[in-house]
């Protein structure tokens, strides 16, 4: 790897230095806050997980299972191994950088909206005061009515994509006779044209990769609530209204296959800008990028560790060392290979940069000392064993 031809150590001391290692994550969560994307607009940031396969390891702790869409266990697209869910801010630059804020590793017995709930209100706090509340964008992963109920008032906007199919409704009329209150008025099925009322806000624009682009929105709708906290009691469900936006373009930037309806929910303070919300969830998609860097490039699930402890480690120092990379970008030159197309040094992509910044380390230096020599290790002392290590199941949700 990258670290031991700088630091001059083994593989061995990798391991060594995760066991034994310490990192002040509350510090490195403030750190980050103070070297964000340069941004005019609105502050638009990512919520996503990702997961560190680790099917083989039953010696590990924490396991659960995931979805994974190229490795698959007994035909099913499904792996063992630890989640952990990023945040970080995304650009509208097409350079492919982010600049990430926070991650958490999520245990399978936790409920994931609830985690990326507070790790959005803990990133609030740490953020300087700004004119325009921050964006959040979620993938249709997460269930927009619970991330709406946790994040009440907190100040922030959330736009979470929607699985196709859903239902919808408006509120009901005034009741003109004696008897119990509808609470559901007309239904809006987004698979169902006939039943979309107009709209309340449209916007229309070209775009050079996505031609003409239209986006619908629909204010004060409301899903009807299945699971919540009062579920099993008398009293009534809760209405969480929003805002449904509907994304439609006339072409994709890579014509593979025709373009569909992309159905979003939107929640916030004031009234939605619809150029600002279709173009923030494009810009999503650079976290998909920066998560095969970091696994094919920096290595991120290349160690393999034993305790989830020490995959915290290690991902907390994949963070630390994109955000060099990200920083470095300025002074390095582009290093590219006789094939390859020349980039400005402000345009640089994370693989140059990452190629382009060991002559930069020359440079700088290491603060690692140089390695001593002490000769061949005694190793095991004869007759010692070590014994069969303890075996973890992987964790199920419905456990």
């Amino acid at each position: 790897m990258l670290a031991e031809g700088v630091h001059r150590r083994g593989w061995g001391s990798l391991y060594a230095a995760l066991s034994r290692g310490r990192v002040d994550e509350e510090a490195l969560r403030q750190l980050a806050v103070r070297h964000p994307l340069q941004e005019d607009r609105t502050a638009v940031y990512g919520v996503d997980m990702s997961v560190w396969p680790r099917c083989d390891a039953e010696a590990s702790p924490q396991r659960g299972y995931y979805y994974h869409p190229s490795r698959h266990s007994a035909g099913q697209p499904i792996v063992a191994g630890w989640a952990y869910q990023w945040i970080a801010q995304l650009g509208f630059e097409r350079d492919g950088w982010i600049a990430p804020m926070d991650l958490q590793r999520v245990h399978p017995t936790q409920n994931t909206n609830e985690v990326a709930a507070e790790q959005v209100k803990q990133l609030l706090r740490r953020l300087p005061e700004r004119n325009n509340a921050p964006l959040f964008v979620f993938d249709a992963g997460y269930d927009p009515v619970r991330l709406q109920q946790r994040l009440e008032g907190c100040g922030a906007q959330m736009l979470v994509r929607l699985r196709s199919g859903r239902c919808f409704y408006a509120d009901p009329p005034a009741p003109a006779w004696t008897g119990r209150p509808r609470r559901h008025g007309p239904k809006l099925e987004t698979k169902e044209p006939t039943t979309w009322p107009a709209p309340s806000e449209e916007h229309h624009c070209e775009d050079p990769a996505y031609g003409t682009v239209e986006v619908r929105a629909w204010a004060n709708l409301h899903p009807k609530v299945q699971f919540h906290e009062n579920r099993g009691t008398r009293g009534p469900t809760p209405i969480v209204r929003g805002t449904l936006v509907l994304v439609e373009v006339s072409r994709l930037p890579r014509p593979t296959r025709q373009p569909r309806m992309l159905w979003l929910w939107w929640h916030g303070v004031g009234e939605p800008d619809l150029d600002l919300l279709w173009r923030a969830y494009v810009r999503r998609f650079d976290l998909e990028h920066t998560f095969r860097f970091f696994k094919q490039t920096l290595g991120w699930t290349t160690p393999r560790v034993r305790h989830p402890e020490q995959a915290d480690l290690w991902s907390w120092l994949i963070l630390a060392t994109y955000t060099q990379l990200r920083l470095a970008r300025p002074c390095v030159e582009d290093w590219r290979l006789p094939w390859e197309r020349s980039y400005a040094p402000a345009h640089l992509t994370p693989c140059r940069v990452r190629r382009s910044v060991l002559a930069l380390l020359l440079e700088l230096g290491t603060p690692a000392k140089p390695p001593k020599p002490c000769g061949r290790s005694p190793g095991r002392p004869k007759g010692r064993l070590s014994g069969r290590a303890k075996r973890y199941p992987a964790l199920k949700k419905t456990a």
